[in-house]
């Protein structure tokens, strides 16, 4: 007989098909209820294979009596509850690495974009405000610029080998110093902040990197300073974030991710400072696609009782 899951969210069909070729899928929507499963499902699940950006909490776990393992669609766990899945025995892993490339890539692109105005000058030509007003506002060079990345972990140390050919100077915040390539270490944000034109977070979640990036470190950004979030919305303090931009006291912000996803602070569409993305830092058809068979793999694993590939606790 067929396992029974518990999915997330939706599936593209090159995940779904495996998935319910291999198990009996039951599925929570976005915005779903746990109260509109049927029994069946409550009493025969084993496992999630979890998707999306909401809580993962005790009351879920708690509600099915058989669930030993949660495998997460993504390398961020921060949204699930590790510490009462421990205490229940059941074990958590995610997708690490795979998408490390991904998110890199489009944290650079962001800082390119929103430097250079390039969703707004694309914009300027299919209003037609090329031909009506000539040439588009002038936008800020990213060559030669000093970037300080925030938390050289996989991903910030892939932003940071991005950047060394743009001709600029990289500085870092970390605990304590890692081995690069001659890349300035800070142990404190603020003091980066200062010396550095374009901050870039690429912490983890949970909390303890909550609000990390706060007041201080914006004001010392400072006017001509560009923010890019490419990590968890809950690593930059959004309100000092949004009071710095409305009040322009930096240049600009590139944000892929926000604090309450994807119901974001409305505050955030009347700026014109910031560019926007919907948390699609993984999202390439390429890396999705090794993101699932990664979870795939790690179910496998629990259901046959062989060492999990990616376990997090």
């Amino acid at each position: 007989m067929k396992p029974h899951i518990l999915t997330f969210e939706t599936y593209d069909d090159w995940d779904q098909g495996p998935l319910e070729d291999t198990y009996v899928i039951h599925n929570l929507p976005h915005g779903g209820k746990i109260a509109d499963l049927s029994s069946e499902a409550i009493a025969n699940v084993e496992a999630f294979a979890f998707k999306g950006h909401e809580q993962l909490g005790a009351s879920i776990m708690d509600a099915f009596p058989r669930l030993g393992m949660i495998a997460n669609y993504g390398v961020g766990y921060d949204t699930i509850d590790v510490a009462h899945a421990s205490s229940k025995g059941i074990k958590v892993t995610n997708t690490p690495d795979v998408l490390t490339d991904d998110v890199a890539d489009l944290a650079v692109g962001m800082v390119i974009a929103q430097s250079r105005g390039m969703v707004g000058a694309s914009e300027w030509i299919t209003s037609g405000n090329w031909a009506k007003q000539g040439a588009y506002q002038l936008g800020s060079k990213v060559s030669g610029k000093t970037v300080g990345i925030v938390g050289l972990g996989r991903i910030g140390r892939a932003v940071a080998e991005r950047l060394q050919p743009f001709g600029g100077d990289i500085h870092y915040y970390s605990r304590s110093p890692k081995d690069t390539n001659g890349w300035v270490h800070h142990d404190d944000i603020v003091s980066m902040a200062e010396v550095v034109d374009i901050l870039i977070v690429t912490l983890s979640g949970g909390p303890e990197t909550v609000g990390m990036v706060g007041a201080e470190a914006l004001n010392a950004l400072g006017a001509d300073g560009l923010l890019v979030n490419a990590s968890r919305g809950t690593t930059v303090n959004e309100a000092a974030l949004l009071n710095a931009l409305e009040n322009q006291t930096i240049r600009g912000a590139g944000l892929d991710v926000f604090e309450n996803e994807p119901q974001i602070n409305p505050r955030f569409l009347a700026l014109s400072n910031v560019l926007l993305q919907p948390h699609q830092s993984s999202g390439t058809t390429e890396t999705r696609k090794v993101m699932g068979q990664l979870q795939r793999d790690n179910l496998a694993a629990f259901f046959a009782g062989d060492p999990l590939l990616t376990p997090v606790n």
